[in-house]
């Protein structure tokens, strides 16, 4: 036998640190809420049932930008690429108000591009379109941000 196979015996200091149990480290307090990530079940349902129409309009939407890209029409990708951020839009606005995930800033920004586009439309000036759209997304992400809060108990976020 090896030196190393030998067990080596302990002196009487060592044997009753051996037999003295172990210090127990204090417990963490427990956070008073909770932040999880939430499960697929939670996911709000459609207001249309089971059929898939945000699928769908996705779908449709690649497909008319792929068209309109080949053909190179203009019109044809601006349809795809609106029936796109309709569906995406859709899915964060009930998601949001569920209080499953937040998407305020995306529903803030959508805000301010809608009154941003409405004043261009209207012919108004460069300078009144970015004051106004950066307005309107700083107010929609405030009351975006306390309806999420209130829907999802309090958390600031979910992830």
């Amino acid at each position: 036998m090896g030196r190393r196979s030998r067990k080596r015996s302990l002196t009487p200091a060592e044997r009753s640190a051996v037999h003295e149990p172990a210090p127990v480290p204090a417990a963490r307090p427990t956070p008073a809420t909770v932040r999880r990530r939430a499960p697929a079940a939670e996911r709000p349902p459609a207001p249309w049932g089971t059929f898939p129409l945000g699928e769908l309009t996705t779908l449709a939407g690649l497909v008319l930008v792929v068209v309109g890209f080949a053909t190179q029409t203009f019109r044809l990708l601006a349809l795809g690429f609106a029936l796109v951020a309709l569906a995406a839009c859709e899915l964060a606005l009930r998601e949001h108000l569920a209080g499953f995930r937040s998407h305020s800033s995306l529903l803030g920004l959508l805000a301010g591009f809608i009154a941003g586009a409405a004043l261009v439309t209207a012919g108004a000036s460069k300078a009144v379109v970015v004051v106004v759209a950066v307005v309107a997304f700083v107010v929609a992400f405030v009351l975006m941000r306390r309806a999420f809060q209130r829907r999802s108990g309090g958390l600031g976020f979910r992830a």
